[in-house]
């Protein structure tokens, strides 16, 4: 197997026991990076390291096996469903934290989706689903709209996200003339149609992918996007900020910056949570009120957790932007502060 620092022969069960995933990559983003001028930083994103035999971590590191209620269905926040509707991406990145299930012929895919709608009716709580995996979009459109024939009745949903990552590595999906049909149905519905994209550094942002995005945004199509922290990918406030204001221009709102997670064979993208509010802070610094609408968080088992800073009592200060609990949302709390610390578990209580 080819890797950043050379080629290593290894049999398929070392690459099993130490979690490594396999290497592919679309020839758009191949190409595109190589090209680029950012070649050094993005190849980390899709070319394995020997680093990977060296990361330590869990596989789940969110709890998603504990709140899954079905077969491709996990419903930890009341307002949002997370559907797994799909176990393979376009490209594979090294960092992804669903190594568990992603590039494999997975049984946490969803199997019946009418089985799926038929919960989701009776909860109304749930305002709106997320459809994630794998990438949504690897999918043909003609099953994206199957899947919708299920979702689109259920008159208490609000909004239905599509997670994906395909914007950057291959563009061209979404030229599909078909595409804007399947939003057309979801505005029909009286529901909202968002795509959540993630560009995790602005040398990912091509002009296809710009192109498209214009494109569909004028069809009314709402943009997100999420960014992970990744050392030696993006860990540098001039380069957050220009992915966020890049992001800002061509109709697409930064959302969440991501702490890296603590994922066996992918812990070594992590940043110390010190440097990571520094980088966070910087970036802001940099960019006009409209561009700075991101937050910083960590998807820790027990939520979702907005780190907000490293105060001169040497405690880090977090709030919780989500929390299966909905009494402890927007709760505010601290834990002292550990050099070098990357996730909240590292952190004493007290």
């Amino acid at each position: 197997m080819k890797f950043i620092e050379g080629t290593r022969v290894l049999t398929e069960g070392e690459l099993q026991a130490n979690s490594i995933t396999r290497h592919h990559v679309t020839d758009f983003y191949r190409e595109h990076i190589s090209n680029g001028g950012h070649y050094e930083q993005l190849k980390h994103i899709v070319e394995p390291s020997l680093e990977e035999f060296e990361s330590p971590g869990s596989l789940d590191t969110s709890g998603e096996h504990d709140n899954t209620v079905l077969p491709g269905l996990q419903h930890k926040y009341a307002q949002t469903g997370l559907l797994l509707v799909t176990d393979r991406c376009a490209s594979y990145c090294r960092f992804c934290f669903r190594k568990r299930l992603v590039g494999k012929d997975s049984n946490e895919i969803a199997p019946d989706f009418a089985r799926l709608a038929q919960y989701i009716s009776g909860h109304p709580e749930m305002t709106n689903v997320l459809l994630s995996g794998g990438d949504p979009f690897v999918l043909s459109t003609a099953k994206l709209d199957n899947i919708l024939d299920h979702l689109l009745p259920i008159r208490h949903l609000q909004s239905i996200r599509f997670g994906t990552k395909i914007v950057a590595f291959h563009p061209r999906r979404f030229e599909d003339p078909a595409l804007p049909a399947l939003f057309e149905r979801i505005r029909e519905a009286g529901k909202t149609g968002v795509i959540v994209t993630h560009f995790d550094h602005i040398g990912e942002i091509s002009v296809d992918a710009e192109r498209n995005i214009r494109f569909l945004y004028a069809q009314g199509v709402q943009f997100l996007n999420q960014s992970v922290l990744l050392a030696k990918v993006n860990d540098d406030p001039e380069i957050l900020a220009a992915t966020f204001d890049k992001c800002h221009q061509i109709g697409v709102r930064p959302y969440y910056l991501f702490q890296g997670r603590p994922v066996k064979g992918a812990s070594h993208f992590q940043v110390p949570l010190r440097r990571g509010l520094e980088i966070a802070r910087c970036a802001s610094q940099r960019l006009a009120g409209p561009q700075k609408t991101f937050k910083y968080i960590m998807s820790h088992y027990t939520g979702k957790i907005e780190i907000l800073d490293l105060g001169a009592d040497g405690r880090v200060y977090m709030r919780y932007h989500q929390n299966k609990t909905p009494e402890n949302i927007g709760k505010i709390f601290s834990r002292p502060y550990v050099e070098g610390a990357c996730w909240l578990d590292e952190l004493p209580e007290g």
